[in-house]
């Protein structure tokens, strides 16, 4: 058998970047001889195997042909017979096809029979064949792979190609579970609006989300957004968490926080009233659709709600800054509360020209959670009770000592 690595470690090797994850394919091998070598089986699909000692995963040479529609409609032929060239001609761009491998002298020998070295050269992401067409997740890849190499365009004919697979319908075949995870891990990348939009220009967006992708050509008050298009806008939000390294709920949150400005009726226009609430329900839907994780939608949620009334809230006084902690839950999730403003302060500093704006409103929105976590409830409750008070009544008294201590840590009138 013949061992070769492959895949990702090679390409980032070539590129100069850090090799986290090693890949490696067999040719000429069966499976009774990997385990015979101690090799674990662990593929569901299609043969995959655990190095015993390193636990990298090695794959036996194979080939796919196409049987259906969508990520699995594949049947898939792996043997001793399939070649390396033709293991390297399924997978999707030509940067990820090349393989590597320690000649008799201990010198590493590239093997690269679709031109992936000098479409790394020439910075470009290409398809190695028509065969690209057949999983439709290759397109999000190529979205995920242009929002981490920023450097890189995709090939005109491969933005062709993903045109037409979105054309014929391929797009709409993908599994939630898939699309959440490739969106996830893009989101996660040095420029996700890269992958928003690749995303667009093939048409896949509007098919994968729609509630996004509506948000392009959408006016906003110039006084407050100088980029004025709203999808625009959106681009810039998400560079600016990628800048600030915010985990992946705060940079779904920001992809999400102005749904509503897409459904705004035309004749409000520039103006975005009562979005907040328009965009929460198109989350809902959204977030029910992709299968996306508890924590992510939470957050998301808390943001669309509450960011406009948490970018004005250095006009709110003591009482009215208490029930918007309240709102977003940020006496029971302090942690969570620190994420939302995060999430807001990309989406204050996600503007032509405001990029290094400060956002002071997440600095005396903490201080105001800090005072009112200092109110000794349980005191209040019991003493309270002591006196024949009960539920609202109680609540009422909590909520008036922590409004008095906002008013006091602010220095604002009660």
């Amino acid at each position: 058998m013949d061992i070769y690595m492959v895949g990702g470690a090679v390409r980032d090797r070539l590129l100069g970047r850090p090799v986290h994850d090693r890949d490696w394919v067999v040719v000429g091998a069966t499976p009774a001889q990997m385990e015979a070598l101690g090799y674990l089986p662990v593929g569901r699909d299609f043969p995959v195997f655990l190095h015993p000692a390193t636990r990298e995963e090695y794959a036996l040479a194979r080939t796919e042909r196409k049987s259906g529609r969508g990520y699995r409609g594949f049947v898939v032929q792996a043997s001793p017979e399939v070649t390396l060239e033709e293991d390297l001609a399924r997978r999707d761009i030509t940067i990820n096809s090349i393989a590597a491998a320690a000649d008799n002298t201990g010198a590493e020998a590239i093997f690269d029979p679709y031109g992936g070295t000098q479409d790394i050269e020439h910075r470009v992401l290409r398809h190695v064949s028509d065969a690209f067409r057949e999983d439709p997740v290759r397109i999000l890849r190529v979205a995920r792979f242009a929002a981490r190499f920023t450097d890189f365009t995709v090939a005109p004919e491969t933005m062709a190609l993903m045109r037409e697979m979105v054309a014929a319908g391929e797009a709409d075949h993908l599994v939630p579970e898939r699309v959440w995870q490739e969106l996830a891990r893009g989101l996660m990348e040095e420029r996700p609006s890269r992958m928003l939009e690749v995303l667009r220009a093939c048409g896949a967006l509007a098919v994968l989300l729609p509630e996004v992708d509506r948000l392009w050509g959408v006016p906003q008050p110039a006084q407050h957004h100088p980029e004025v298009d709203t999808g625009a806008h959106l681009l810039l939000v998400l560079d600016m968490a990628a800048r600030l390294q915010a985990p992946l709920a705060v940079r779904f949150a920001c992809l999400c926080h102005d749904l509503g400005k897409g459904t705004t009726p035309v004749e409000l226009l520039p103006r975005h009233i009562g979005h907040e609430a328009r965009g929460a329900r198109l989350l809902r839907a959204l977030c029910e659709r992709l299968r996306v994780p508890t924590d992510c939608r939470e957050l998301a949620d808390v943001v669309a709600r509450e960011h406009g009334n948490i970018h004005r809230s250095e006009g709110l006084g003591a009482a009215a800054l208490v029930r918007l902690l309240v709102r977003c839950d940020a006496l029971r999730k302090p942690a969570r509360f620190a994420e939302v403003l995060l999430a807001c302060e990309c989406d204050a500093r996600g503007r032509a020209g405001l990029q290094d704006a400060p956002y002071p409103q997440a600095g005396r929105l903490l201080a105001a959670l800090h005072a009112a976590q200092g109110v000794a409830t349980a005191d209040i409750a019991a003493q309270a009770q002591a006196r024949g008070l009960q539920g609202p009544q109680v609540g009422a008294l909590i909520e008036q000592a922590r409004v008095r201590a906002v008013a006091q840590a602010l220095e604002l009138p009660h």
